[in-house]
Order: C-alpha cells, then structure tokens, then sequence
C-alpha cells in the first residue's frame, strides 16, 4: 500500500477545469485532500475489491485516486462533458492499474445499478450560490440508493444536516474529519487570489 503522500503527488498531475461552470460550483478537488480520503477509505476496507463510483466527479480526482488502489471497479460520473474529456486525459497521465469507466450522466437523477459492494467517493456542490442552496443533498439521496458506504466532502458545518440526512435514509456517520479546501480565483466574484475554506469529510455506512 503506498503511503498518503505518495498517492498525494500521483494526484497532483490531474489538471482541473478549463472553462469551470460556476452553476455547477466546479472546483478541482485539491490533492492532498483526495489522497487523505482515500487513503482513509483503503484503511478501512471501502477500496480493494469494491466497485467505487464517484458522483459529480468532474475531471476525476477522487475516481482517479480509488483506482490506484486496487478496487474492481471504477466508475466517475458527471452532467457535463467538458472536465469527462480532461478525465479521460488524466487517466492516461496517471497511469492507474485500473481502468476507469467515465459516464455523463445527472448523478441526482441516474439510475444506478452499481455491481457487488459499493462505495461512492464524491465532493458534492456545497450549495454555496444562489437557486442552488442544499445541492449536496441530492448526492446525498443518490448515495443512499446504492451505495454500502460513501465519503463524502461537505462545507464546514455540515454534521447535524449529514448526520440526520444519514439517519432518515438508513445510514450511519461513522467518522468525520476536517480539511481544508483550497479554492483559486477562477470565477468573476472571487475577489482573492486565492482562498482557503474549511470543509469536513464525512464517512456514512449505508443500510
């Protein structure tokens, strides 16, 4: 198993966004971030030998991360084409030992059939602009329709709605954790260079 670090700069070649939608709050997931929740998701079990699907997942941190280490299957669906093609592109730059399966597709409104166990792996829009208040909670029902277990990255704050969202649905939070979330200027009302916000990492076993 490598360690966190080292799976942290095979991520950090994935290129992000290059024409980023801000309706669909399309930021590239931060490396360091991915290899931590998937390192975690390895430790415990959630990775080898599973189907792993990553719901929104843009130009493919998360999926590509899963997929170097060692689960069936990967799956990385997103709404839009454009960050699938840069996906497709990055699998090839990172040479994962397994492939990965890129699908367009509305993850909150696919229907999934996901093969064996499954765990979902996903950094969900945080709802943080206008029309799209509480848009991780559509990822959040998906999630709970297929999946035995599921990480997810949410905004700080998040706990009491994750945890009753879990709870209402037949799941459980078993570990939660703080990250941080770097965010560059790439959308017209960012007035920094660069910011960081506080995120939260949340695991949930799913009934």
């Amino acid at each position: 198993m490598s360690t966190k670090s080292a799976l942290a700069q095979r991520l950090a070649i994935v290129a992000g966004f290059e024409d980023p939608d801000v309706s669909l709050e399309q930021y590239r997931t931060p490396p360091e971030l991915a290899a931590h929740l998937v390192h975690t998701a390895d430790l415990q079990g959630d990775v080898e030998d599973r189907t792993v699907l990553d719901l929104g997942c843009g130009t493919g941190m998360l999926a590509l991360g899963a997929a170097l280490r060692g689960p069936t299957h990967v799956v990385g669906l997103d709404v839009d084409p454009a960050p699938l093609r840069t996906a497709r592109d990055n699998e090839r730059k990172v040479a994962t030992a397994t492939d990965v399966e890129w699908v367009r597709a509305d993850a909150t409104r696919a229907s999934l059939c996901p093969d064996g166990e499954t765990t979902v792996v996903m950094n969900p829009p945080f709802g943080a602009q206008s029309g799209n208040e509480h848009a991780d909670r559509a990822f959040l029902a998906t999630t709970a329709e297929i999946a035995d277990v599921s990480y997810s990255i949410h905004n700080a704050g998040s706990d009491e709605f994750v945890e009753s969202f879990a709870a209402d649905n037949g799941g459980e939070v078993t570990h939660a954790f703080r990250a941080e979330f770097d965010l560059p200027h790439q959308y017209d009302h960012h007035t920094e260079a660069r910011r960081t916000i506080d995120a939260e990492v949340f695991r949930i076993e799913w009934a």
